[in-house]
């Protein structure tokens, strides 16, 4: 049995019944053992060192409106971040880097 048809089967077996603590924990247990077979592959790169490939973003102003992605389904809340400091601003939704582009 796959690991999404078993949380399945979880999650629909639980909403037929009053939830209790140990419809839960059973859900739980099946979540954190898919979240340690994932860790377990070193071969994948993790969300993390997938967003610090990507470079720092030059940005002309002072300020950026950070939304994640330019489709509003696939992005976050819209974060305004100021780039006054020399090293690359982070957004704290999605990990992207925002540099002040100087041109003096």
């Amino acid at each position: 049995m796959s690991m999404a048809s078993s949380l399945f089967k979880a999650l629909i077996g639980s909403s037929n019944r009053p939830l209790k603590a140990r419809n839960l924990s059973s859900v739980s247990a099946v979540i954190s053992n898919h979240t340690a077979k994932w860790m377990q592959d070193v071969s994948k790169k993790s969300p993390m060192e997938l967003i610090n490939e990507v470079p720092p973003i030059k940005v002309e102003g002072r300020i950026v409106a950070c939304e994640g992605d330019t489709n509003p389904a696939l992005g976050h809340p819209i974060e305004f971040i100021c780039l006054d400091l020399k090293e690359p601003a982070v957004c704290k939704y999605c990990g992207l880097r925002y540099v002040q582009d100087h041109h003096h």
